[in-house]
This record gives structure tokens, C-alpha cells and sequence, in this order.
């Protein structure tokens, strides 16, 4: 049964609020509009007022209520409308959730849930449209996913909501449209990486709405002959440094593409540990595809030149072998 990632979201915060009466839905227009994104449509009509609860214009606010019903004993997904919007929030998600079992003294727990657009490629302009996963990925005290595939937005949120400790979970905009057939969706790992393709050459490393961008990226390089792994990383805080280096100790080299801004970027921190933990592996220096570092602009043709894309993977691929072919 064909199946789009929008949809993933829906049956997995349904399925999550059929079995267990402690989880609620709380944000902006997520009641009877069904969500910006559609993702909780007909959740109103089925759970009622009390646990689907449509929320004012404060990000700052909603996210604390979302804390506060954590620490008293609900399981709350609170639904962030675009990541630009989290920053009026980052004191409770920061201060608040990512810290409170710490000073509590392991006393309390955050069991909170926050879900939240991000990512390019709608002409939504630049109040919209950034990726600003990595700022959480550095907060110690939370989990950061970012789920890539159909299958992986239904499973990480089940995960997620089992968590005892808060986790952010970064929906990219691009891909709510995606879609696949499969028969069934199960609660999926939120630790690990994922391999989205094996190969010899050169190891590409990208999450959420860029993973199909280097894999289509990938399919273009096998025609000239050279052969890409392409790793998923899902994860963003822990990062799973076990795949990452495996891979590149396999293939002495690697791509890693981040729609974020190449300046303190999660790229950044993830070249510095290929550096710390495969630098005598290396057979080439190691390429960073990044976002360019303006605001993203708003005309659809600036838009699609300022982000990563496929061509772009490919020519620093190419640069890696001195734009000739893998072996």
C-alpha cells in the first residue's frame, strides 16, 4: 500500500494515542486545521479537545506547557511549525528539558517529544526555511533525530515517545510529499545510523531531506564508474561515530552533506571526527556540500542554487579523484 511520509506522521501519533492515554498533542493550528503539514488531521474528531489542544502564537509558552505536563506525568508531542519558530522556545528546550534530570539529580525526566518542520525547497522564504538542527545536536541532555525515509518517520516517533528524556525530531519539508509502498511500519532504532547503499569508493554522508539527494547523486556516479555507501545518519545527537568511521575506512574517502551553513556546521563536527578516528584512512582530503551562507532567498531559482544538489555532490565526489573515476 502506497504510503507518503505526511501520512507516517499521522498513523504513528494516532497509533501512539490509541494504546497508551497519557500521550497528548499540543501546537499551533494542530487541532481543526490538522496541522500545517497535515499531519494531524482528523485527530481532533477522534481524540477530542482535551488531548489534541490547539495553541497560541507562543512558541516560548507552548513548549514550557509541553514540559510542565511531562514532568506531571503525560507523554506530550508538541508540534513546532518550522524550526525558525523553536528559537523563541530554545530557554525551555535548553534550560528546561535538555537539563532538568541533571539538576535534578536524576529526580525528574523530561518525556517530551518536540516535532518540528525544517529544511528548504518550498519558496517559503528566509523566516522558514533554515536548518538549524545542528544548534540542538550540540545541547547535551536531549536526542536529535531526523528521519529520512516513510518508514522512519512512523518508527523514530513511536521510539521517541518511549524516551524517557526529551527528543527533537526534525521533519524536512521536501520529503512529506514522498512516498512508497509498504505493507507495515514498526517502531525504528533512534541510535544508529542507517546504510542506505553499500559501496567501495567513497562514502557520502547526509540526513534528512538531503539523503535522497545523495542518492540520486550516487546513481549518477555509478555510471562513471564510481562506486558510493551513502550513509543515513538519522541521529543527530548521539552521532553513531561506529558507522561513520567503518565506512570511511572502507572507502578512504568522504562526502558529507549538510543543508545547514558550512560555518560551525554538524558537517564540521562530523569531519573533525572522521579526522580524530580515521586520519591515516584517509586517501583524499575530506568534502563538505553545504547550504550557501546567505538567508535562504525566496525566488525559486536562488532557492535551488543556494542548496545542495545532486550536481553539486557529484562534482566534489569528482574533485576526490581529480574529476576522473573510483577504482
Amino acid at each position: 500500500m502506497k504510503t507518503t511520509y505526511r501520512n507516517a506522521v499521522h498513523d504513528a501519533i494516532r497509533e501512539a494515542m490509541r494504546n497508551d492515554p497519557r500521550v497528548v498533542l499540543l501546537g499551533e493550528d494542530v487541532g481543526r486545521y490538522g496541522g500545517t503539514y497535515a499531519a494531524s488531521k482528523g485527530l481532533l474528531e477522534e481524540f477530542g479537545p482535551d488531548r489534541i489542544r490547539d495553541t497560541p502564537l507562543s512558541e516560548l509558552g507552548f513548549v514550557g506547557i509541553g514540559i510542565g505536563a511531562a514532568i506531571n506525568g503525560l507523554r506530550p508531542i508538541v508540534e513546532v511549525m518550522t524550526v525558525n519558530f523553536s528559537l523563541l522556545a530554545l530557554d525551555q528546550i535548553v534550560n528546561t528539558a535538555a537539563a532538568l534530570r541533571h539538576m535534578s539529580g536524576g529526580q525528574f525526566s523530561v518525556p517530551l517529544v518536540v516535532r518540528m518542520a525544517t529544511g528548504a525547497g518550498r519558496q517559503l522564504a528566509a523566516q522558514h526555511s533554515h536548518s538549524l538542527e545542528g544548534w540542538y545536536a550540540h545541547i547535551p541532555g536531549i536526542t536529535v533525530v531526523a528521519p529520512a525515509t516513510v518508514a522512519d518517520a512512523y518508527g523514530m516517533l513511536l521510539t521517541a515517545l518511549d524516551d524517557p528524556d526529551p527528543v527533537i525530531v526534525f521533519e524536512h519539508v521536501q520529503l512529506y510529499n514522498t512516498a512508497i509502498d509498504i505493507d507495515t511500519l514498526v517502531p525504528t532504532d533512534i541510535s544508529r545510523a542507517a546504510l542506505r547503499r553499500t559501496g567501495t569508493d567513497v562514502t557520502l554522508i547526509a540526513y534528512g531531506g538531503c539523503v535522497p539527494k545523495a542518492l540520486d547523486a550516487a546513481d549518477q556516479l555509478a555510471l562513471a564508474g564510481i562506486d558510493c555507501e551513502v550513509i543515513d545518519l538519522r541521529v543527530l545527537r548521539p552521532l553513531d561515530d561506529d558507522t561513520i568511521l567503518e565506512s570511511v575506512r572502507k572507502t578512504h574517502r568522504a562526502v558529507i552533506i549538510d543543508e545547514a551553513w558550512r560555518t560551525g556546521s554538524l558537517a564540521g563536527e562530523i569531519s573533525a571526527r572522521i579526522v580524530e578516528g580515521a586520519f591515516y584512512d584517509l586517501d583524499a582530503p575530506i568534502a563538505r556540500v553545504c547550504s550557501v551562507e546567505v538567508p535562504i532567498p525566496y525566488a525559486k531559482h536562488l532557492e535551488e542554487a543556494a542548496l545542495p544538489q545532486p550536481d553539486k555532490i557529484v562534482a566534489a565526489v569528482r574533485g576526490l579523484f581529480g574529476g576522473g573515476t573510483g577504482g
